[in-house]
């Protein structure tokens, strides 16, 4: 497919799609997008910053409005027929802002229950009648514990950032919600990196043997991705992160450290230097995580300190830089936390402080490198 209106969608979307300027769709839009508008189960691993949330969020804005127009209205709340489960609120408002960023012309309804959030809120939200829900593991168990949803009507089950979503703890009750949706329910399955330990998860959930689709640049780094290794001594990480810096002090950039103690040092050096960031830490209050990363998303500070947490889920424009402080122990993380730049064709930079111990990653990582097929 070379643009989107030749997936046959629904005028509303195409004409909201024109209005977005989104014309050509990636390689797991063009792959996925017929397969689910086919209703077929779906897993399927792409890239970073690929696009994998439009390529979902499109064929279930259109199936449930298709189901609208055949008359079959949603007529009883808290009883959705789609439900997207995110592992993080970070991902929820992200998925939730495309979704609402194409219902204005189709007019489906669209509610979060996301942690992070009241109870309160979540309950409210999905009080009256909608179409979609997107939901966090907790949220969604509480609700459904507490009959405030149901799911026996649920037409799509989509799990994003699978292999963080189902891990052992959760894994029952997926395969439990998956059972207790609509017998001829779409299940479907995204992200960018899939560990073996996933296909446990996809016997269990599946009903049947699903599509499998992976693109081109799953599980490398991407092409717009330019890599600096910057060889120091362990006691030397501050002096290179300093004149990393001073290259250029406006340009969006993400801070990776491994432990919090490593980002106490690094947010220490900042507070000296007078070099303005916000810390981004599953520690933190998730109020204050949130004020941070709304300071950092709008441009008030140009650097975000984070750890791992940071390298989930996040879909910030104007990352155009991440520096890896502290490497991380295993190159699916580094994966992650890479992607978080030269995201949906655009070009961004990734600066590695390289130690004598972080070799042996490097030439992992040299492994999966872009290269034109």
């Amino acid at each position: 497919m070379s643009t989107f209106s030749e997936f046959r969608l629904l005028p509303t979307l195409l004409a909201t799609l024109a209005e977005q300027e989104l014309e050509t769709p990636t390689e797991v839009q063009e792959r996925v997008i017929p397969e689910m508008l086919a209703r077929k189960p779906i897993v399927a691993q792409a890239e970073t910053g690929s696009g994998k949330t439009l390529a979902f969020v499109l064929p279930m804005l259109h199936h449930i409005k298709e189901l609208e127009a055949a008359e079959s209205m949603v007529e009883d709340g808290g009883r959705p027929r789609g439900i997207v489960l995110v592992p993080g609120r970070e991902l929820g408002e992200q998925v939730g802002r495309v979704f609402k960023g194409l219902t204005h012309g189709t007019r489906v309804r669209v509610r979060m229950a996301i942690g992070g959030t009241a109870k309160q809120i979540a309950r409210q939200n999905v009080k009256g009648e909608f179409e979609i829900l997107v939901a966090t593991p907790g949220r969604l168990q509480l609700l459904m514990k507490r009959r405030q949803l149901r799911v026996d009507d649920v037409r799509i089950l989509v799990f994003d950032e699978a292999d963080q979503l189902l891990d052992r703890s959760f894994l029952p009750f997926a395969s439990k919600l998956a059972h207790d949706c609509r017998r001829d329910v779409q299940l479907a399955m995204f992200s960018a990196t899939m560990p073996h330990s996933l296909q446990t998860a996809i016997d269990e959930v599946f009903r049947e043997a699903p599509t499998r689709i992976r693109t081109r640049g799953s599980n490398r780094l991407v092409r717009t991705l330019k890599t600096v290794n910057r060889l120091v001594d362990d006691g030397q990480r501050i002096d290179a992160l300093r004149r990393e810096l001073h290259k250029e002090r406006q340009v969006g950039t993400l801070l990776f450290a491994n432990t919090r103690e490593q980002c106490d040092t690094i947010a220490s050096f900042l507070d000296e230097a007078e070099i303005p960031f916000v810390p981004y830490m599953g520690e933190m209050d998730r109020l204050e995580r949130r004020r941070n990363l709304t300071k950092f998303r709008d441009g008030d500070v140009s650097i975000l300190l984070t750890t791992d947490l940071g390298g989930r889920g996040l879909d910030i424009e104007r990352v155009d830089r991440v520096v890896n402080v502290h490497l991380p122990r295993d190159a699916t993380n580094y994966l992650h936390r890479v992607g978080r730049t030269a995201r949906a064709g655009r070009e961004g930079l990734v600066v590695n402080l390289v130690t004598p111990r972080d070799q042996p990653l490097i030439e992992r990582l040299k492994q999966r490198e872009y290269r034109p097929h």
